[in-house]
């Protein structure tokens, strides 16, 4: 795939980007080595101070970068203004939190005794050159949950983003090389996935992220695993959203409605298959079924458009032939399901109709593959039984949300839920404050809150023996 920006809306290469030689590879690996060697003794006074400033900037640069990753990979343009803000909230945060998350532990006066020490504690100092491979759907947000709580940690980064937001991508390391960060804390590398196994094999690199799909997950593991190197994965999800006789129907339907085609429907997090109570399932089908049909799909720089163009010709091509096999296995599109008419230009653009698809079975590949796009499948369930039964049909396992007020129904989809997380009457979100990460093929790991900074931590005991006879 060439490094290139294609505008999603309409098919036009805008710019294109020449690939990294492996003797600039080398010297942006060497200068992030020197960079680490400087950047792990910082004081975090100092990373807080740098963060702090790169908030600031990007606050700063809000429109413009929206426009970029508008221009990019086609969400909305609000959307992509919210985008950027979220990201200096989430890097105002650690820069606040972090020492904090990362001060030493030390275990009970009576268990240090019990271990023959005079004093025991537990520190968190970090690894080193931590490569960052990152998806275009969410092309700020994506990068900056990883660099935030990594730099504060007192590593390096490299990343190695979506060949198709390159300006976004560089983007990022102008961005931190303006906060004031030293040459090499945080590079961008325009190289395409034939290089990242060269990249990880490298003994100055530590560890890998990788938010994607299975494939690259897979790819990216088995070259780590190889290597005797940490990773984290966030790959693919198909959440299911329950909604049970309790809920308050007319906030699920709604919010139902942004679950599905926030970002387009690109994003593995939104809510995929709506698992509805036979008692509530007309109702909601009925309600949800007309406001995807009257949303607006379009120029996603108007404001008045709710869905744009899906980021590749792949990716709706992808989409296609997932809902047409679930229409000839014998599905109904209670609406969309195909590409809509568009004026002038944007009909060379990548566009798809929100679309629901009724009755579907385990036969049809939509029931176990992630639908990348603004397509809901709707089920019928019974009960709690086959609410999970259904909602863990599925090879995943990111995040899922469940609609209903009864507590011992709450307390039923908490516990048998296979999920990295329920979110009880409300859509699943990423917060700094709050762990992200999924089980089963969405991958292991943990970003975001204490946990994500830590997953790039060397975890260290440190351990002084007691003097005979003292106790000291």
């Amino acid at each position: 795939m060439p490094i290139a920006t294609v505008n999603p809306a309409n098919g036009e290469t805008l710019k294109t980007f020449d690939e990294l030689s492996p003797e600039e590879i080398e010297r942006r690996l060497a200068a992030a080595d020197r960079a680490f060697r400087q950047h792990r003794t910082t004081t975090f006074a100092e990373r807080t101070r740098l963060l702090d400033r790169a908030a600031d900037l990007l606050d700063e640069d809000r429109d413009a970068i929206a426009r970029t990753m508008t221009t990019e990979m086609g969400k909305p343009l609000a959307a992509a203004r919210a985008e950027a803000a979220k990201c200096a909230k989430a890097m105002r945060w650690y820069a606040a939190h972090a020492e904090g998350l990362l001060a030493d532990e030390s275990p009970s006066e009576a268990e240090v005794r019990d271990s023959g020490a005079s004093h025991a504690r537990v520190h968190y100092r970090p690894l080193g050159v931590v490569l960052a491979v990152m998806p275009w759907n969410f092309p700020l947000w994506q990068v900056v949950r990883f660099a935030a709580p990594a730099l504060m940690a007192g590593n390096v980064g490299l990343l190695k983003h979506a060949s198709n937001v390159p300006q976004t991508a560089l983007y990022l390391e102008d961005l931190f090389r303006r906060a004031g960060y030293p040459d090499g804390c945080f590079q961008t590398l325009l190289v395409g996935s034939g290089a990242v196994e060269a990249i990880l094999r490298d003994p100055r690199v530590a560890a890998a992220t990788l938010t994607g799909s299975e494939p690259a997950g897979r790819s990216v593991a088995a070259v780590a695993g190889d290597e005797v190197k940490k990773t984290v994965l966030e790959l693919g999800g198909s959440d299911p959203y329950v909604v049970m006789p309790s809920a308050d129907l007319e906030r699920a339907v709604k919010t139902a409605v942004t679950a599905r085609v926030q970002n387009n429907g690109q994003s593995c997090i939104a809510a995929k298959r709506f698992i509805v109570h036979t008692d509530v399932y007309d109702a909601f089908a009925e309600r949800f079924t007309a406001l995807m049909a009257a949303l607006t799909v379009g120029d996603p720089m108007e404001d008045a458009t709710d869905v744009g163009p899906l980021a590749t010709e792949m990716g709706r091509a992808d989409l296609e032939e997932l809902v047409d096999d679930a229409v000839r296995q014998g599905a109904t599109a209670l609406c969309g399901g195909r590409r809509p008419a568009a004026p002038g230009e944007l009909a060379h653009g990548w566009f798809y109709e929100p679309t629901v698809l009724a009755g579907v079975t385990p036969a049809m590949r939509i029931h176990r593959e992630e639908a990348f796009g603004p397509v809901a499948t709707l089920y019928r369930v019974n009960g709690v039984d086959e609410a999970l039964e259904v909602a863990n049909d599925t090879p995943f396992g990111l995040s899922s949300n469940v609609w209903t007020r009864d507590e011992a129904e709450q307390q039923r989809f908490e516990r048998d839920m296979e999920a990295g997380g329920v979110f009880f009457n409300g859509m699943t979100a990423s917060h700094p404050a709050l762990p992200f990460g999924g089980v089963k093929r969405s991958g292991y790991g943990r970003e975001l809150s204490g946990h994500g900074i830590r997953e790039f931590c060397n975890v260290t005991t440190v351990w002084h023996g007691a003097e005979p006879g003292t106790g000291r």
